[in-house]
């Protein structure tokens, strides 16, 4: 029987070795250059014409959404929102190199993936406004999507929870015989969590098919990444577990394709966890809640600027004679018009039933949620101002 201890495989040595941070130079995948042109030594992926465009609708669209839902925050007219802008191309990128059948489990900024598979501007609004047509029934907060129709995963707020909850799907699919895999997405200050140790380490030995994307874009909210970590970013840490890595500039949506098809190949034909660490920046705050002047300035987002995915992609279309400027600018002003339509109509839906706060969880809902539901109940007919929205339909 083959020795399955790990220490069969570690060679020896007569003389103290101290193995610094350095040893290991981990290279970035970079296909496009900020100028849009193919780099000289790089092979871009094939894509055909219309797979091209759609990846670069859906960054717009994303960029768009981004802007019209954070002045709606700034309205009133939502309570919160997380824009990606920056990073539309590590999820839109990723996103278009897998199969519909991939599970996607995202964190919070990934909604360039599921507008990639289809999800509408309705359905977006819907759950941001917690209204009547809202899948989660207004009990999550605004952003947090999911779709089982699309393979989306709901989204969870605490950071990191889906990482292992990822490997455990991805065993799943392959205890199953299934031909896909599971992506899971996150941030590098997520990859601080206690959940992202455990599930990685759960995925390389158990040998899950699934793909860790980690957009590294250099802030945990107001924490720099050299104040996170002192080691070589996250993708050191995926050959710390044993697990296959690539490293891939996040604002090249070219590699990113072309990284995330790799990484899908490998984690089927090998049926092992594939780590990607995307290079990126997030230009926006990370949320509604937070000020980005308090801490970095404003010279440092303009070279971020410069390194546009979504302008870097533009000149690739227009190299190959695939992106025409005044369609694309007539598709924008569309946009815009249907998300604003859109806001206007969701906001105007009813909100759910109040007792569907104490539904969907128990076969028959247990007195003491009664009686609290009454005591709300109770509360709101006392201050039907504040709650204008609920009070008419109480009872």
């Amino acid at each position: 029987m083959q020795d399955r201890n790990h220490l069969a495989r570690v060679s020896t040595t007569h003389k103290v070795h101290v193995i610094e941070n350095g040893l290991i130079d981990i290279p970035m995948l970079q296909i496009l250059q900020p100028d849009g042109s193919v780099h000289k030594e790089a092979v871009a992926p094939e894509l055909d014409q219309d797979t091209a465009t759609k990846m670069y609708n859906t960054m717009a669209y994303i960029r768009v959404l981004d802007e019209r839902m954070v002045a709606a925050q700034r309205q009133g007219r939502i309570s919160f929102y997380l824009a990606s802008t920056g990073e539309e191309a590590a999820a839109v990128g990723s996103a278009a190199a897998l199969s519909d059948d991939d599970m996607i489990m995202s964190q919070y900024r990934e909604q360039g993936a599921l507008a990639y598979r289809g999800y509408t501007t309705e359905q977006f609004m819907n759950q941001m406004f917690s209204n009547e047509k809202d899948p989660n029934k207004g009990r999550q907060m605004p952003i947090h999507y999911g779709d089982k129709p699309l393979n989306f995963m709901t989204i969870s707020s605490p950071l990191g929870t889906q990482i292992p909850q990822a490997s455990g799907y991805a065993y799943g699919q392959k205890m199953a015989g299934k031909d896909a895999v599971t992506i899971c997405y996150f941030g590098e200050g997520a990859a601080s969590e206690g959940d992202f140790h455990a599930g990685l380490n759960m995925a390389a030995v158990l040998n899950c098919p699934a793909i860790f994307f980690c957009r590294n874009n250099g802030y945990a909210i107001s924490t720099p990444a050299d104040e996170q970590f002192a080691g070589d970013g996250i993708a050191s840490r995926g050959l710390g577990y044993g697990i296959k890595t690539i490293r891939v500039d996040g604002n090249d949506i070219l590699a990113v394709y072309a990284a995330t098809k790799l990484a899908r190949e490998i984690a089927l034909k090998d049926e092992c966890p594939v780590l990607i660490e995307a290079m990126t920046y997030r230009l926006a705050a990370h949320s509604t809640s937070d000020d980005p002047t308090g801490y970095r300035s404003r010279e440092e987002e303009d070279k971020w600027r410069a390194k546009d995915p979504i302008q870097r992609m533009e000149k690739w279309l227009e190299s190959k004679g695939w992106f025409d400027e005044k369609a694309a600018q007539k598709l924008l002003d569309k946009t815009r018009q249907d998300v604003l339509a859109a806001v206007k109509q969701a906001e105007k839906i009813d909100v759910p039933p109040i007792e569907d706060i104490v539904n969907d969880v128990y076969s028959e809902v247990p007195w003491h949620l009664k009686d609290q539901l009454e005591q709300l109940k109770s509360h709101i007919r006392q201050y039907p101002d504040v709650y204008p929205k609920t009070s008419g339909r109480i009872k």
